[in-house]
């Protein structure tokens, strides 16, 4: 078995799968290091809720059937009111989508190990990052390492690139269902949508939702943020599972459902701006850096962008006569990063901060907003247009901006 590579990826999921897929279509010696064993990888390490956009399907050329079900609304809720936008989406079967990956990635020469957990990096003499070692002792070297392990970043941390902080750590629980009532009187027909509901009574400090996966079936989770909402609303003692299951038991759409098997989907992200993203040698993508979008907490397709990104970096630096893999010339990640996986961060993680923070009574005012504006004025806020954030704003927002606004002076 082979030790040296040209690039060493640390984390099959879908951001360090699509890294290995782009670098082993290019013709470069690519090994993924997996912790979890192959059988159990796909569906142990479900950690998504596989909500995505037919965008992402076709730039990356993922296949109808890893799809559970294609949707045409995306339903935003609040304690006493909703609105619908026509926004075609699709919930993928994460665990087929997963495996695709893999299989592509190792018919065009991508190996993997699994059951290799990634432990610590591997120092030359100037301290630059040449390999990496798992499972205790067993060493891989390679020109390039990518750390896309998510949250867990052992190598990142080790090479203090990233600085993932509790404070800004969503965690989220997900069970899939049946006999969920999906078109309720009260409530908006989810038959064929994707609904996120702002509620601090179910979730506080974040949302819950529902994906449609069929005429009854869906998949139902929640997820919130340790952030003041929390604190103020959460009961002490109280899990996330305790909120989901409370959530299950009051909505009437939940009257006749009940859990598909006993596969409980969890999984966790950070909210928060990035800082470094590389250094000699090294790139981290994915939830590593983080790279889920803040307002909605989408990662699929923001991860396989950061992917395409990290791969085109070493691409290009591997190609240079010099083969120059030093951190200036791996900068040009950082900027493709800031450009195409997710610009107008900084305005985006305030519009986050505004949503994730308002009061409830606040949340009903917010569909009655969307409801008198533009179709697209939700889209162009959601990418960080301020003219359009601008008419979803109010005088009484004026407190949570300007303590924003002080958090990032502090910083």
């Amino acid at each position: 078995m082979s030790d040296r590579y040209d690039v060493v990826v640390a984390g099959a999921g879908p951001a360090g799968a699509q890294c290995a897929r782009d670098l082993a279509t290019r013709g470069y010696d690519v090994v993924v290091l997996e912790t979890e064993s192959e059988d159990g990888f796909p569906r142990q390490s479900n950690k998504s809720t596989a909500g995505t956009f037919p965008s992402m399907m076709s730039a990356f050329g993922i296949p109808d059937d890893v799809v559970m079900s294609y949707t045409d609304d995306v339903v935003l809720e609040s304690p006493n009111s909703y609105y619908e936008s026509y926004q075609p989406g699709a919930v993928l079967e994460f665990a087929d989508f997963k495996r695709f990956l893999v299989a592509d990635g190792r018919e065009n020469g991508a190996e993997y190990r699994f059951d290799s957990r990634v432990s610590r990096p591997i120092l030359d003499d100037d301290g630059v990052i040449e390999g990496v070692r798992y499972d205790g002792d067993e060493e891989v070297y390679a020109e390039v390492v990518v750390d896309a392990t998510g949250p867990a970043a052992p190598i990142a941390s080790a090479l203090d690139v990233v600085d993932l902080e509790r404070e800004n750590q969503a965690i989220g629980i997900e069970y899939e269902m049946e006999g969920v009532e999906m078109n309720h009187p009260e409530y908006a027909d989810l038959r064929r949508a994707m609904m996120l509901r702002l509620d601090h009574d179910i979730a506080p400090g974040g949302y819950s939702w529902i994906f449609a996966t069929g005429e009854d079936t869906a998949k139902v989770g929640i997820c919130y943020i340790q952030n003041d909402r929390h604190r103020e609303f959460a009961e002490e003692g109280k899990t996330v599972d305790g909120y989901l299951e409370d959530w299950i038991e009051r909505d009437p759409r939940f009257a006749d459902a009940e859990q598909i098997g006993d596969t409980v989907h969890r999984g966790s992200a950070h909210i928060q701006m990035p800082d470094e993203m590389h250094t000699d040698r090294f790139l981290a993508i994915g939830d590593t850096v983080p790279t889920i979008d803040p307002l909605w907490g989408e990662g699929i397709h923001k991860g396989m962008k950061s992917a395409r990104a990290a791969a085109a970096t070493i691409d290009r630096c591997l190609t240079d006569s010099e083969r120059r893999l030093d951190a200036e010339s791996l900068a040009v990640y950082e900027r493709l990063w800031h450009r195409d996986v997710a610009p107008r961060m900084r305005a985006r993680l305030m519009l986050t901060r505004l949503l994730y923070l308002a009061p409830n009574e606040r949340y009903d005012r917010f569909m009655e907003d969307l409801r008198r504006t533009d179709d697209d004025t939700l889209e162009r806020a959601n990418q960080g247009d301020k003219s359009a954030m601008a008419k979803l704003l109010h005088l009484d927002d004026l407190p949570l901006l300007a303590k924003f606004a002080r958090e990032r002076l502090g910083s």
